[in-house]
Parts: structure tokens; sequence; C-alpha cells
């Protein structure tokens, strides 16, 4: 009796098991485009060519998923932002620069991110509980401290924290997540290197001379 001929072609979905990573990565850009209501986690399973059963076994509903899969996202995210924090070279206004220009590089690389807060920012959830307890604020409270120190001292005018916060991550950062919109204003990919640098060189710049502007003119203001 002859030997039986390997099988071709894509193998079972219960033999080709997805990882975590490759798991939480799928799920975070379905939240992200569709959101928690149109997510679906039997089409998630059909994705990552797993079985039917595959993510409630491991994660036990959807809205499981949905916490694990954020608190993977934005643990990169802190891992990448954090550590700007050690550098404390020229000053707060010049770590601040080199800060927010690190955060729109990471989101030029994560725009899923963005666009899953986008969708809970709109109400009141314990989803959105979720995310800026134990995400948003343990990372904007540290990122702003430089700055904050100096509105306290005097040394620069004071700002709003959820200004700066929504001018550079929901305005600076758009490109990434409205990538559509994007093309259509401007020429060439937002998601180019060079573009992803210059822009965010630019947006830094832009941020840290208004700063400075403000502050020299503070007293001119009506």
């Amino acid at each position: 009796m002859s030997a039986a001929t390997p099988r071709t072609g894509r193998p079972p979905a219960d033999l080709s098991p997805a990882t975590l990573d490759e798991i939480f990565g799928a799920a975070l850009r379905m939240f992200a485009e569709k959101g928690y209501d149109g997510a679906s986690v039997a089409s998630l399973n059909r994705e990552l060519g797993v079985s039917h059963n595959l993510i409630h076994q491991r994660f036990g509903s959807k809205e499981k998923l949905w916490y694990a899969t954020v608190d993977w996202a934005f643990a990169g995210i802190a891992a990448e932002l954090l550590p700007e924090l050690e550098n404390t070279e020229g000053g707060p206004l010049e770590q601040t620069r080199r800060i927010i220009r690190r955060f729109v590089l990471v989101h030029a690389r994560r725009p899923e991110v963005l666009r899953l807060v986008n969708i809970e920012g709109v109400a009141e959830t314990p989803r959105l509980s979720h995310l800026y307890e134990h995400h948003i604020e343990p990372v904007l409270t540290p990122l702003t401290a430089p700055l904050r120190g100096l509105m306290d001292s005097g040394e620069i005018a004071p700002v709003p924290v959820r200004t700066l916060h929504f001018l550079i991550a929901h305005g600076a950062s758009a490109p990434y997540s409205l990538r559509g919109l994007a093309r259509h204003i401007g020429p060439g990919d937002p998601l180019d290197p060079d573009a992803v640098a210059e822009h965010a060189g630019l947006v830094a710049d832009l941020v840290i001379g208004g700063l400075k502007y403000r502050t020299e003119h503070a007293g001119e203001r009506p």
C-alpha cells in the first residue's frame, strides 16, 4: 500500500493556531475599524484561519478580548514613549519637543490605536473609563510633567493639558488614523517614512515655537 499523498493548500484551522500577537493585532484592527458593537469574533476567527471557537476558548467573550487587546496595544505604546523621559538633555522644552516628535512617530506606526480611541471616546462607557484610567492618564501625566513644571514655576505661560493632548494626539497624528483623507489633502502617502519624519519634526517645532511665543508675548494679550 503506497504512502498517502501529502495534502496541499491551507492547513485545517485547528492545525494552524495563531499567536497571541497575531490575535491581538487582528483584534485591534477589527475594533478600530468596526467599533466594539460592530466587531465579530466569528469573523476574527475566520480572518486568523483558526477554529470557530478559538477566541472563546482563549478569552471567554468579546468583552474580555477587547480589554486584553487594549492592554496589549497600550503596553506597546507606553514602552516606546516613556523611555523618552530619561533624556533630559537641553532642558524641559527640548525634552518636550522630543516627546512630541516620538509620540507622532509611534502613532504613525500604530494608527489603529487612535482610531480605537476616537470610537470609544465618543460616549462614557466602562471601556472608555478603562482606556483613560489604565492607559491614557498613566502615560499622559509623566509625558506632560516637564511642561507642567515650567508652567508651575511661571517660566512659560499656562496651557491646558487637554488642549495640548488633543492638538497632538488627535490633530497632529490624524494623518495616520485618517489616512484616506490625508491622501486627498496632500500629495503622497502620509505613511512614507520620510513624510512621517518631516511631519513629526514640524509638529514638534510648531508646538514648542507656539509655547515660546505665548510666553514671550503673554503681557500683550487682552
